[in-house]
């Protein structure tokens, strides 16, 4: 996957990934606010594509399970917008999408135990049928990106924060997160006022 910007970026670009459940919404969405970028998720760029195609989220499902150009272009419209910087991405794929694009590469996750409750929890769900989901859902994900493009989603070695948020509070992480992120942004020559109080 070539990952370049034809475009000089107007602030950081900030990726947060993570498997379903690890939290990854919560902080990304307060980083964002906080440090005052822009946020966009895979999930908002997906409904962005199937509102310009006129067809429902579960219809695009469909036709994105058949068709692998649909996932081809959510890739590039992340890619895009990770180009014009002052932003904050966040989606279980996004730090491999953006490559070196993103200025700092955060992901965050828990046991699987944990994340299941979360999801159950959070959406008022039977534990059975979240965890067959879940699974499915991280295989399909690990797939596509070995098929598409030769990378396996389980080698985190491109990140520069792996944080496991299941001993620590939301607060307790996300100051881990916002803390890390900082100093990288500050090492980078960005300056961010947020980051300084």
């Amino acid at each position: 996957m070539v990952r370049r910007c034809s475009t000089n970026k107007r602030g950081p670009t900030i990726a947060v990934s993570g498997p379903p459940g690890s939290g990854k919404t919560t902080y990304a969405r307060r980083l964002a606010e906080e440090l005052g970028l822009e946020y966009y998720s895979a999930g908002m760029i997906f409904r962005m594509v199937a509102r310009e195609r006129g067809v429902s989220i579960e219809e695009l499902n469909r036709i994105a399970s058949e068709d692998p150009s649909i996932d081809l272009e959510i890739d590039s419209r992340t890619l895009e917008i990770g180009c014009r910087g002052g932003v904050v991405l966040e989606g279980h794929l996004v730090a491999w999408v953006l490559g070196s694009v993103a200025d700092v590469r955060i992901y965050v996750t828990a046991p699987l135990d944990v994340r299941i409750r979360r999801i159950a929890a959070r959406e008022n769900r039977p534990l059975d049928e979240v965890y067959r989901e879940t699974v499915a859902r991280e295989y399909m994900h690990w797939r596509r990106f070995l098929d598409y493009y030769g990378i396996d989603v389980n080698n985190l070695q491109i990140f520069n924060l792996v944080l496991d948020t299941e001993p620590l509070s939301v607060d307790e992480a996300y100051n881990v997160i916002k803390t890390y992120t900082c100093r990288l942004l500050a090492r980078k020559g960005f300056k961010i006022e947020a980051c300084s109080r």
